[in-house]
């Protein structure tokens, strides 16, 4: 359950965008924010089953994005192997503008994404 709400809330960050203004609300105060249901429908003025309901359909979308484009796959993935290479670049024998020139490009990457 805990990384099953770890990677909604990625995907919330990642694509969150795309939702509707008051599926993003709920969705942000749901997983961001650790509010019950009962809180949520209490602030916006619906059931809690309605406050499920948008829930259940925004984590729909969310995955349905990320199935179809990969993109939060795609950056996890580019983040590991900046790391990977930050990581062989220190620790091997470089020369040391090469070294430099790499650790830059690493950083470059590490900020776009």
């Amino acid at each position: 359950m805990f990384k099953k709400n770890l990677e909604m809330s990625f995907l919330l960050d990642f694509y969150g965008d795309v939702l509707s203004e008051r599926r993003l609300s709920v969705m942000t105060m749901y997983y961001n924010e650790d509010l019950s249901l009962a809180e949520i429908a209490d602030e916006i003025g619906i059931s809690r089953q309605g406050v499920r309901d948008l829930i259940k359909k925004s984590e729909e979308e969310l995955t349905a994005l990320e199935e179809k484009l990969g993109l939060a796959k795609k950056f996890l993935n580019l983040k590991d192997c900046a790391e990977h290479i930050e990581t062989l670049i220190n620790s091997s024998d470089v020369n040391k503008e090469i070294r430099d020139n790499i650790i830059s490009l690493v950083e470059q990457i590490k900020t776009n994404t």
